[in-house]
């Protein structure tokens, strides 16, 4: 018995060896391709925006719309990929398989089937299950899957810990691009919670359509990460389903089985009436400024050329360094680290009204990311940060016409305000993860009218839908809840239970804050 259990244990700890000395072979022949610039003045976008991009020809301007609804931001996807002619560029961190990504998918295959050539660059982070799918799209002549940093081991993923400093860099980035005339960056992946369409969270985003020579300037990102090293064709890492023709029939009668139970629900009808509304919008709607991409190099996801590689920290820091009067950040994972904090304070001293947004513990959907950010709060505080916390309980911007506006929300936009001017919305946290492991993409726009617009929507979500975090006399934190008639005042952290508060207290003395 002794003999036969040491036996079968020690064929598992060979298997486990095997399957963790599993490799990629970066080295994969593929071909690289780049964003189409010839035949596109023959595309329905290039006719449609033709009018407005003679008005900014003369300037280095472009044109951009802020895209705060869900169920908007999903419509004018769907919109941009049904008329595309020539080409769609889509890179993303995450892709699932709900309602949302089998209708964004079904809307990628569908521009396939027209001739239109489709490239679809997603991160390995959340594909486990997924190859056999991946295959199947990139079976199709005008569908190609590339893979960013992908890992080894295809069904035990958790041994790839051996090849942990390169498998823990993934690529963050989010853009959609259509004929190279008009494109989607932001901070909101492909699923459910993204977009409105769950009844128990939602997340508030914000996404930026942009027109004119920005949406080159995206291409060209798209093409540095397609081409780059860490991007691989699916052949290079996945096994082969036996037939992936096969496959992508029954990818097709999936997709059309999971979208034939929504397709009379409510949030199918708000999605046609959003989409029926920019179809007929005219291209006014656009606000035209002056702006910047910001994004790394492909580079940053190689542990030995992240130190040399563009950094998107070069931009924003540069852009945040011009605030004279106020600064207001938003980001839903805040772990500012000390030397965020040391950052903050020299802004302060320059007399920078620094103000802060982030989740509360009980909207926040990563507590150990919160344990990262507790420990700031009362340094930040008696530097004069001004903190804000948003709840748990409240409905984001047009959520409440799919009726999902009881759903538990939670922060997940990243953006910056300088002097309610400058602009910043991406894919970017304030945290060590965005800041020195993940690439991250965003651009910052300098327009007053659309700073205005962005300074409004702030200030009345921390009316109604955030707690102010401050000190008593005795440096207790304590919560303020103005939305009411009275001030609440709240001494512990709000909405949450005694469990979530010790567990999540208790995360803040594991090591690991780095990874945050």
């Amino acid at each position: 018995m002794n003999i036969d259990w040491a036996f079968k244990t020690l064929t598992v700890c060979a298997m486990l060896m095997m399957v963790g000395c599993a490799s990629v072979d970066f080295d994969y022949p593929k071909t690289e391709s780049y964003a189409l610039t010839e035949g596109v003045e023959e595309t329905y976008f290039y006719r449609e925006m033709a009018d407005v991009r003679e008005l900014h020809e003369d300037s280095n301007e472009s044109g951009f719309l802020l895209m705060q609804d869900g169920v908007e931001a999903f419509a004018l996807r769907l919109l941009l990929a049904e008329h595309a002619e020539k080409t769609l560029d889509a890179q993303y961190y995450l892709i699932t398989n709900d309602t949302i990504g089998y209708a964004f998918i079904g809307s990628l295959l569908k521009t396939a089937d027209r001739g239109v050539r489709v490239r679809l660059l997603l991160d390995d982070i959340q594909t486990a299950g997924y190859d056999a799918g991946m295959w199947a799209l990139d079976s199709h002549p005008n569908f190609e899957v590339r893979i960013f940093n992908p890992f080894a081991s295809r069904n035990v993923r958790a041994m790839d810990a051996f090849a942990f400093n390169r498998v823990n860099r993934r690529m963050h980035n989010k853009s959609f691009t259509v004929d190279n005339q008009l494109t989607i960056i932001g901070g909101r992946n492909i699923a459910d919670e993204y977009f409105g369409a769950r009844s128990d969270v939602n997340f508030g985003d914000v996404d930026v359509m942009g027109v004119g020579p920005v949406v080159q300037d995206v291409s060209n990102m798209f093409d540095l990460y397609w081409n780059s090293d860490a991007a691989l064709p699916v052949q290079a890492f996945a096994e082969m389903p036996q037939d992936p023709e096969a496959m992508l029939v029954k990818l097709r009668e999936r997709i059309d089985e999971v979208l034939e139970g929504a397709r009379d629900g409510i949030y199918a009808q708000a999605l046609k009436k959003d989409y029926d509304h920019y179809l007929e919008e005219s291209n006014d709607i656009f606000e035209w400024a002056p702006y910047e991409l910001a994004y790394d190099s492909p580079d940053k996801a190689d542990k030995k050329k992240a130190e040399t590689a563009d950094s998107i920290k070069t931009t924003l820091h540069a852009a945040i360094q011009q605030a004279e009067k106020e600064f207001f950040l938003i980001s839903p994972y805040f772990v500012p680290l000390k030397s965020g904090e040391v950052y903050f304070q020299e802004l302060v001293d320059r007399g920078v009204n620094v103000i802060v947004v982030t989740n509360s513990l009980a909207a926040n959907n990563h507590g150990i990311v919160h344990s990262g950010y507790m420990g700031s709060r009362k340094r930040l505080l008696k530097m004069g940060v001004k903190l804000y916390e948003v709840k748990a309980l409240g409905a984001w911007k047009g959520y409440d016409k799919t009726g999902n506006e009881d759903a538990r929300a939670t922060l997940h936009t990243k953006a910056f305000l300088v002097d309610r001017k400058g602009l910043f919305i991406g894919s970017f946290n304030w945290d060590p993860r965005s800041m020195n492991i993940n690439t991250e993409l965003g651009v910052i726009i300098n327009s007053a009218s659309l700073g205005a617009a962005a300074t409004e929507q702030i200030e009345e979500t921390l009316a109604t839908q955030a707690y102010e975090v401050v000190l008593d006399e005795n440096d207790n934190l304590r919560w303020l809840d103005k939305s009411g008639d009275k001030v609440m005042v709240h001494d512990k952290e709000p909405d949450t239970s005694w469990w979530k508060r010790f567990t999540t207290g208790f995360m803040r003395i594991l090591p690991g804050k780095s990874q945050l």
